[in-house]
């Protein structure tokens, strides 16, 4: 599966975070869950979990996996 990329986060003063994907704005993070998405950003590899808290995470294999012989039952 290809690594994702192209995503990047902004805080602001009030602690709100602005996560972007090419320049488009994927999400808004404020109050306790921004905490815990820069402390996730911290600790592991950014672009992995920015895709993740955005939903963009599942690209690409999806329609193989549905037409997989043993998802066909």
């Amino acid at each position: 599966m290809p690594q994702p990329h192209g995503f990047h986060h902004d805080i602001h003063t009030d602690g709100t975070v602005v996560v972007t994907h090419h320049g488009r704005t994927a999400a808004t993070l404020r109050g306790p869950r921004a905490t815990r998405f820069l402390a996730e950003v911290e600790a592991g590899d950014p672009q992995l979990v920015m895709a993740r808290w955005t939903g963009n995470y599942r690209r690409g294999n999806e329609r193989t996996a549905r037409l997989h012989p043993r998802n066909l039952r």
